[in-house]
């Protein structure tokens, strides 16, 4: 038997499921991880604690879209990456929780 938790995912799942399976959904569920990951990315580049890389930007001041194409890139994988991840893990739960409802005895 279902709990009332799992019947309330279900339909919820049911209305969703396609909405949240687009594009442009993932890329805006994703974005707060993303945008954390950068900004510390940035800051540890910029911050200085690192002569190496601060010796490296000064020198060549090209090297400096090549972080942000890099932290460009990291972002759309993480974005993309974790909302297909979200979205799987909730498609095998609906799957799973409708074998269950409908394997179950009718009078149990």
């Amino acid at each position: 038997m279902l709990t009332e938790e799992e019947r309330s995912f279900l339909r919820y799942w049911e209305h969703n499921r396609a909405r949240k399976k687009r594009m442009w959904w993932q890329l805006a569920a994703g974005m707060p991880l993303a945008v954390a990951l950068i900004t510390a990315i940035l800051i540890n580049v910029f911050s200085g604690w690192f002569r190496g890389a601060t010796a490296a930007l000064q020198m060549r001041p090209s090297l400096l879209l090549t972080v942000l194409g890099a932290t460009l890139l990291i972002v759309v994988f993480i974005v993309v990456f974790s909302a297909k991840h979200r979205w799987d893990q909730n498609e095998q739960r609906y799957r799973e929780l409708l074998l269950r409802e409908r394997n179950e005895p009718p009078f149990s």
